[in-house]
């Protein structure tokens, strides 16, 4: 089977002012469909331009990565929208909701999106009852407390189905509480509907609820023995 993450030799290169500064120095590693797979670093370890890489949100400067057999290095922008739309879903650590919307509309328009017609209601009641949120889907996001809409973000990315999430530091704003229940839904997400997971965070203790973790430093994978600050349950 072949993975659903493909990266082959990844570097970015940032231009500032005359200097050019490496974010990602010949990053290549891959994701097999139904892993849970964590990367873990330092901020400026290269971990979130990896992320805006995986998701089509930029391009590498060289490498390629291929997503479900796709080579984003060589589909238009417009391709690469929709890749985006049917096959990935995101949270980020701001949760990005639209403010006008109650929870219900910030979850259900991802589906208008993604161009589907109709939502799963039985996924989209599973999903909001395990997230703690079933009692608040008429609240706009200004009457939601940060952990609420983080749950509510988290839950727009999983309810259309996508094959792949890629969260960016998803419990990087919220207490130890809403973090368990938004990890939980993650894993979740991994082992009752079949989405393959991909976390960036900085918490090796998140970190380790995925299958494996990737360590990264100065734009590199690193083994853990060459870069002990972080460690592996594994």
């Amino acid at each position: 089977m072949a993975p659903i993450i493909q990266a082959d030799n990844l570097s970015k290169v940032y231009r500032i002012g005359k200097v050019d500064v490496p974010a990602l120095r010949g990053v290549s590693f891959s994701v097999d469909k139904g892993e849970f797979v964590s990367i873990v670093g330092p901020s400026g370890s290269g971990k979130s331009t990896l992320f805006y890489i995986l998701g089509g949100l930029t391009r590498p400067t060289s490498g390629h990565v291929i997503i479900d057999g796709a080579d984003f290095a060589q589909l238009s922008d417009a391709q690469r929208t929709e890749m985006r739309k049917e096959k990935i879903g995101f949270v980020f650590q701001k949760f990005n909701l639209l403010p006008t919307l109650t929870a219900r509309g910030n979850i259900e328009i991802a589906r208008e999106i993604a161009g589907k017609n109709g939502l799963d209601k039985k996924l989209f009641e599973q999903v909001t009852q395990m997230l703690g949120i079933a009692g608040r889907l008429d609240h706009r996001p200004s009457e939601l407390s940060g952990g609420e809409q983080q749950r509510v973000a988290l839950a727009r990315a999983v309810v259309n189905g996508p094959a792949l999430i890629l969260a960016d530091e998803p419990t990087g704003n919220l207490d130890s509480q809403n973090s368990d229940i938004v990890l939980k839904m993650l894993r979740d997400a991994n082992k009752q509907f079949g989405q393959t997971v991909l976390m960036i965070t900085h918490n090796p203790e998140a970190a380790a609820i995925g299958d494996r973790i990737i360590h990264m430093r100065d734009g590199l994978i690193v083994t853990p023995e060459n870069d002990p600050q972080w460690t592996s349950r594994h």
